[in-house]
């Protein structure tokens, strides 16, 4: 999505940070305000696909030309960010960063045209931020489980009332699914189960947890709200999971892009996350998993508002909540 500066518009509350997160699929860009409540008020969300995972998985390494992309990206955003009047803009990488070998050279090259820090995180970290955005740093009353899906790597984190943030990191994503199972569009049945088999697999080393609640961020969760009316509501049934695979499996990624409003890179990755999600139903037991729009960008700009320049040192604290 790509909003871009506003004409005109201010926000509800002053603008407070931006945040910017270098994924396997996007570099996306989040400029908001925060509220007494600690809520955000979006002011810019957009975002340019770079594709980095693929490039990583290609050749272990972003090389020049990427690099460069990704350079040119960030100094746009920073001046964005710097225009509206942001207190702090912080660039957070995660896995594709994590993996690339040149992973230095670009932060120091970011560093040298942004004048700005990249915060190169590991998986702990990127679920503890993602549990800040989601929660808006209150205090959970029962354990919940949060699951970022992502292009190259999904993050668990358990939260709960009465013990610290349990994060793990698994290499199972939307992007590393597909490229590994589906050569056909619209994707096979065969293909799609091959997925589920997959994630089912890698669900395995997920954490253990009771928990009635699961939450999910990203673009895949969020997307797949999209296909079916009956789960705007923000909620993933087995039922509506069912019927997003159905439609996965008989339309192509341009149609599902067309009818729906979203990025045919992004439709390609859907049936993936049908996949995903049909496994961490079965995994955990549940019936439904929700969806929430706010995630590590979010988590990124409130951390960075309630500690400064300690934010990384605190995160576990921070990820615990401090307001109830």
């Amino acid at each position: 999505m790509s909003s871009g500066p506003p004409s005109g518009d201010t926000a509800a509350f002053p603008v407070s940070g931006a945040a910017v997160d270098l994924g396997s699929n996007s570099v996306h860009l989040l400029i908001a305000g925060i509220g007494s409540d600690q809520s955000l008020d979006p002011l810019v969300d957009e975002s340019v696909f770079l594709g980095l995972g693929d490039k990583v998985a290609a050749d272990s390494r972003l090389g020049g030309t990427v690099r460069a992309a990704v350079v040119d990206t960030l100094i746009d955003y920073a001046r964005i960010a710097r225009d509206l009047g942001a207190a702090s803009t912080t660039f957070v990488g995660t896995e594709p960063i994590r993996r690339a070998g040149d992973a230095a050279t670009l932060a120091r090259d970011v560093e040298a045209a942004t004048g700005l820090a990249l915060h190169v995180l590991n998986h702990e970290e990127e679920a503890y931020l993602t549990v800040i955005g989601v929660t808006s740093g209150r205090r959970i009353g029962r354990e919940t489980l949060i699951v970022d899906i992502g292009g190259g790597s999904s993050e668990f984190c358990i939260v709960g009332p009465t013990k610290p943030p349990h994060a793990v990191g698994l290499r199972l994503g939307g992007a590393s699914l597909t490229a590994r199972h589906v050569s056909a569009d619209p994707p096979t049945r065969d293909e799609v189960e091959a997925m589920v088999v997959e994630a089912r697999t890698s669900l395995d080393a997920a954490p253990e947890s009771a928990t009635l609640e699961i939450v999910a961020v990203g673009g895949t969760a969020s997307n797949l709200l999209k296909l079916v009316p009956e789960a705007m509501s923000g909620i993933l049934t087995t039922e509506t999971v069912a019927e997003a695979r159905r439609i996965l499996e008989r339309e192509t990624a341009a149609q599902v892009a067309a009818r729906y409003s979203m990025k045919p890179v992004r439709a390609r990755l859907l049936p993936a996350g049908v996949a995903i999600m049909e496994a961490l139903l079965t995994r955990y037991g549940v019936e439904e998993i929700r969806v929430s729009e706010a995630g590590i960008r979010e988590g990124a700009i409130l951390a960075v508002d309630q500690a400064g320049g300690a934010w990384r040192d605190l995160l576990l604290e921070l990820a615990h909540g401090w307001r109830a």
